[in-house]
């Protein structure tokens, strides 16, 4: 596989010493002397939602709660909540996703002083969202499939239109998943942003398509449970399957080249219990908040340079990566999805 620990900052996540979390102070009370409460419309897997949701409230004393949704589906929350918000921030998912977002004014500045550290391609200038993770696309292949079939790993985006492949492909729909909405990105980069192409691509790739999933990480189980034989996938999340024990999965990475996400979270604009958000986005930042994801099974490179890097984290510089432009898969987003949902379906429901 692919792995192995990162031996030094990676360009993507180098950078000065952020301040510490008790140099900002917290407090679980609002300056009137009521209790702080926090919602959180979070996008990662569950049981990091869980466990970063905990930490926060045992730092801080401020009730904290959550709501765990695919990236697509937390977009639709907040656009028909727009009059009304429920959720304090949003935290987790693709920074394009949060890019299509704030274009809809539905994010909150928010400039923590924390950010510093934070290089400038992975958040916005004026604090509407600020990165927090990295994680890379990669091919999560189930071997014993494979040799079924008679094929080795797959090693370029080529090789997954292989007609000996034909129902075996797992990947999420890009209108529901910023994992899939990265994968097609991805491709738009490597072929100079040239829609028709990208989707000329896509269109062969849909032969080989068992079923689009709703959730990124879906198809990690799907080919865990020899229902197809590779998925489309963030590195991290065939990464946490394999530590769990599914020792029939491997990694691999396109040669020609990978996009990766920066995880993103902002404030929700309107949201209630604003100063608690403020509050999120501050520790959310510390190394210490940082590295809670590693002991829930979520492998992403933390944004963080004095966070700890788990030995099970891919190191970037061990793949080749594409020249990924959060800002403009932001504003394509929402057109590239549509197209897609009409020449390939709907986004699953479920």
């Amino acid at each position: 596989m692919l792995i192995k620990s990162q031996s030094g900052p990676s360009l993507l996540i180098a950078g000065a010493a952020l301040l510490l979390f008790g140099a900002c102070g917290s407090s679980s009370e609002k300056e009137d002397g009521a209790s702080l409460k926090l919602s959180v419309l979070c996008t990662v897997e569950e049981t990091w939602c869980a466990a970063q949701t905990a930490a926060f409230q045992q730092a801080t004393g401020v009730a904290t709660t959550f709501v765990r949704m695919s990236s697509g589906d937390a977009a639709t929350a907040l656009r028909d909540g727009k009059d009304d918000p429920q959720f304090s921030v949003w935290w987790g998912g693709s920074a394009d996703g949060y890019v299509a977002a704030q274009a809809d004014g539905l994010l909150e500045a928010y400039v923590s002083p924390n950010a510093a550290a934070v290089p400038t391609q992975s958040k916005d200038a004026d604090g509407f969202w600020t990165g927090i993770y990295v994680g890379a696309l990669g091919f999560c292949s189930n071997t014993e499939a494979l040799d079924t079939a008679g094929l080795e790993a797959p090693h370029s985006w080529d090789d997954l239109l292989d007609p000996a492949l034909l129902g075996l492909v797992s990947m999420a729909h890009p209108a529901s998943s910023g994992t899939a909405y990265t994968a097609l990105w991805t491709v738009m980069t490597l072929n100079d942003l040239d829609e028709d192409a990208t989707f000329s691509y896509f269109e062969q790739l849909d032969a080989n398509i068992v079923d689009y999933t709703k959730s990124g990480s879906a198809p990690v189980q799907v080919v865990a449970d020899s229902e197809a034989a590779v998925g489309i996938v963030f590195a991290h999340d065939c990464t946490a399957a394999i530590a769990k024990g599914a020792t029939n999965l491997q990694l691999t990475f396109p040669e020609q080249g990978t996009g990766f996400e920066t995880g993103a979270m902002a404030m929700i604009n309107g949201g209630p219990d604003a100063e608690a958000a403020r509050l999120w986005i501050d520790w959310a930042l510390t190394a210490q908040a940082q590295e809670v994801g590693a002991q829930a099974f979520a492998f992403q490179l933390p944004m963080n340079p004095d966070a700890k890097v788990s030995e099970l984290s891919v190191d970037l510089d061990s793949i080749k990566l594409v020249a990924y432009d959060s800002a403009a898969a932001g504003e394509q987003r929402d057109a590239l999805s549509a197209r897609f949902e009409a020449q390939f379906g709907p986004k699953p429901e479920s």
